[in-house]
Parts: structure tokens; sequence; C-alpha cells
């Protein structure tokens, strides 16, 4: 107890810690002392192995614990036991005796923990602040699917292209070995591969924001102007199938979507769900992760059990370059260059701004963690001169063929000016329906509260939060679907 006074956390009545993250507690002596003082508070026990695990010891519904052997990896059972999580209301607490224990196992696992907070709080900001335009994206992206794909998995090797500067050096090797590959783009790297000769099999699209629709029109411009013809000089006509858009229906979609068979990338939530399955569009189910380069990784793994390629995958920035060429933003700087304020001072600027912006140190740390646990079939494509590393050898003797792992089924009959409003409107009255029923409402308000209404998070309490009138949730629903 007196540890716990020395740590000066206030007292229950403060109610201003919701969790408290516990770093290889030991035997767990401080936890009923801050089950007396903070009986509201979740308390998550993590440790480093079984030493001083004891099972079920002071186990609650309020006291979650983790260990080395756990089926869950911990960015995973973090991930599932505080899913809102809000860094201000959150407190790591050490156990010294620990560190002296254990030493570089108890660092490690700290700067883990340390690297997940400041990743969830980004993710929660950034629901508060885009959470409504989130539900409004996915009402209307439904109206523009008319094909949808269904899949099998293959063992067909992956490229996953991000547009870090080092894409420009890997587009020969992928040129190469686009025939032998799927590849799986990110839509900020889509006109540095089409400006290389690559045609991606897979777009992805994850960013709610509206300035993500500028890296998804140069697919349009380029296949309008070019034409299918050069599908077939580059490819066999066997491997010249359309390419696919993998897409969180809250991201922000261009209308042209609606001519693109569409993989359709699910978090898990329930009112999704709800949706998907009224209006029976099937769907791959991830994780919602910060950064599409992330989800691209998780929808390889989905796709196929052979060996993956990451490429154009920096996150870091190096001098003033922060994306490989051409990118759709740079004619933005090109076109405000003055002789006082030219392009290259522009891009120093802009780089570090992006670097002390904080969030490719997140990105990068997470990765560098998913690495640890991912299986050992992920590679970086090339070295840092272009070249392609000493990595397992790609099979050469099969030319690809999606139509082998990939089926295009049309779901709906409409269009942007036809049945699309009625196909929102059913998905609209599923979830209305689903919200009346007893066993779904308290799961569907408590996902769609800090989206449609930010400040009331549950995961906030501040004594004068005002919570909404009865409906207006429902009827919040009906705006961002309708309005």
């Amino acid at each position: 107890m007196r540890y716990i006074d020395a740590l000066n956390l206030g007292n229950n009545l403060s109610n201003n810690i919701d969790c408290f993250i516990l770093i290889e507690p030991g035997f767990g002596y401080l936890i009923p002392a801050l089950q007396g003082r903070f009986k509201e508070a979740k308390i998550i026990s993590l440790h480093i192995d079984k030493t001083f695990y004891v099972e079920n010891k002071f186990q609650t519904d309020k006291v979650s614990v983790w260990h080395n052997t756990h089926n869950l990896s911990l960015q995973d059972f973090l991930e599932n036991e505080i899913p809102e999580l809000d860094a201000s209301r959150t407190r790591i607490i050490e156990w010294r005796p620990s560190m002296k224990f254990y030493g570089e196992a108890y660092l490690k696992l700290l700067s883990q923990v340390v690297e997940f907070i400041k990743q969830a709080d980004a993710s929660r900001r950034t629901t508060s602040v885009f959470g409504k335009k989130w539900v409004r994206n996915f009402f209307k992206n439904i109206t523009y699917i008319n094909k949808t794909i269904l899949y099998k998995q293959t063992e067909i090797p992956v490229i996953v292209t991000g547009s870090g500067p080092s894409l420009e050096n890997e587009i020969p090797v992928i040129r190469q070995m686009q025939d032998f590959c799927l590849i799986i783009a990110a839509s900020s790297s889509i006109l540095a591969l089409e400006n290389g000769g690559i045609k991606a099999d897979i777009i992805i699209a994850t960013d709610g924001g509206s300035w993500a629709l500028k890296h998804i029109y140069p697919f349009f411009r380029t296949a309008n102007s070019m034409g299918e013809n050069r599908l077939l000089r580059k490819h066999p006509p066997e491997s010249a199938a359309e390419s696919a858009l993998a897409a969180n229906l809250c991201a922000a979609l261009p209308s042209q979507c609606c001519s693109l068979p569409f993989l359709i990338l699910n978090d898990g939530s329930l009112w999704q769900n709800i949706i998907l399955h009224e209006l029976a569009l099937p769907s791959v189910m991830l994780q919602q992760r910060g950064t599409v380069t992330a989800t691209a990784v998780d929808l390889a793994l989905a796709l196929s059990a052979g060996n993956i390629y990451l490429a154009g995958m920096d996150l870091s920035i190096k001098g003033i370059r922060t994306h490989a060429r051409p990118y759709e933003f740079d004619h933005l700087f090109y076109n405000s260059a003055l002789r006082l304020s030219p392009f290259y001072s522009q891009s120093f600027i802009r780089s570090g701004l992006i670097r002390d912006g904080g969030s490719m140190d997140i990105y990068a740390a997470w990765f560098r963690n998913q690495l640890a646990v991912w299986p050992k079939r992920i590679f970086y494509l090339t070295d840092t001169s272009g070249t392609l590393k000493d990595t397992p050898s790609i099979k050469q003797d099969v030319i690809k063929k999606t139509s082998g792992f990939f089926k295009t089924v049309h779901v709906n009959d409409n269009s942007v000016n036809n049945n699309g409003a009625d196909f929102c409107k059913r998905g609209v009255n599923a979830l209305l329906a689903a919200m009346k029923n007893s066993e779904y409402a308290a799961s569907l308000r408590a996902e769609l509260m800090p989206l449609l209404f930010p400040d009331t998070a549950a995961s906030r309490k501040p004594a004068s939060r005002v919570l909404p009138a009865e409906g207006e949730l429902e009827k919040a629903i009906t705006g961002a679907a309708y309005g």
C-alpha cells in the first residue's frame, strides 16, 4: 500500500484512471491494493514468464493476466482487453524488483507496452475526429458495390507495396517478378507502379480522409487512357484479369470504384457484420490497423500461404524525400514553387513536419514488434541498393493465374443512379432493427457511440458528460446514411 501511495495516483473518488497496466508485478500483491482504491478501474497484469505467475490468483472480470505462453500475442491481448484506450486515463505501474531480476526482458516488455499505448491513443484520437465520416463513407460505399471477390487461399508469393522512396529502386525487381506473384498495392503506390509498367492485382484503400481519393484517381485515368490492351501487352492473356479493390468500406472511395470488383475488408465490428450479412456481401475479416501497409500485410497472410515480400515500406524519412516518385501530391508543391520558396525548400519543410509528427516512429515500432510474431516468411524485397535479397527462391515455372483463386460475383444489379439507394436502405433498416434487439443493443451502442458521439466515448468519464437523448443515436445513423 505504501508503494501505491508513493505513486501519487489519487483515489477512486477522483475517477481519473480507467486502466492500470502492471509490468511484471511478481506475485501480484499490488492488485488488491489497487482494487481497494480504484474499484471501477481495469487492471492488466503482464508477466514475462511463469516464474511468478500464479493461475487464477486475483483474477476477476476487472483483472486480466498475460504471460509469454498465452495463446495471444501481447499486441492482440492488449487490443482485446482495452479496445478504447485513452492514454490520459491509463497508467503503467512498474515493479522495480522485477526489473533487477529480468533485466533486458523487462525493458523489452515495458517498451512494447509504451508503443502500444502510443498507437492505441493515436487511433482513439483519429476515431474522435473521423468517426462520423467513417460511418457516412460506409453507407455511401455500399452503393458502389456491383461485384465482389470470392477467394481461396493460394501458395503464390505476394508482393506488398507501400509508397516509400525505396520503391523507386525496387520497381525493376517487381517488374521481373510480377507474372509470378500476387501484387497488393497501397493506393498511394499506384502511380509509381503504373509509371514503372506494373499492374497491381489488388489495390488496397483504408484511409477515411478525402485526400485519399487522389491516390485512387490515377488508376482510373491510366486505365481509361491506355485501355485493356495495355495489360495484354504486359502479361500473358490468362493473367490479364482486372484489378480488384480491397477496401474497408469506411474508407474514402471515388464513385468510379463501382466498376471494380470489391474485396471487402471487415474489421469485425458487429454493426458492420449485421449490414454485410443483410446484403449478403462476402468479406475478409482483418483487424483494424493504423496504417494501410500493415493491413495490406494482414491481407497477404489471409490470401496466400506463400512468401510475402515488402517493397516501399521505409517507415522513416531519409533526406527530403518522403515518397516514391511520381507521387500524386507532388504537383501541389511544383505548382506552388516560387523563387523564394522553391520546390526543394518546401520538400525539406514537409519532410521535417512528417518526421516530427511521430506517426512514422509509431508505425515502425509496430512493424518491428509484428515481424517477431508474424510467420517466418515475410521478407523485405531488396536491400538499400535495390537488388533482390538472398530470400527463398520464387517459383517461375507457372504463370500467375488470378482466375484460379479469385472469382468475381455480381451481387447487386445497381449503379450509383439506379438501385444503390435501395441497397443502402436495406442496410440501415437491418442495423436499426438490430438495435431494438436486446441481444445486440448494448454492443451496437458501445461501437457506434464513440464514432457518432465522440465526446461520450465509454473510455472517457468526466462528470460533465452529457449523453444523447433517447433515439438520438438512431437519428445519427439515419443522418449519416442519407445526409
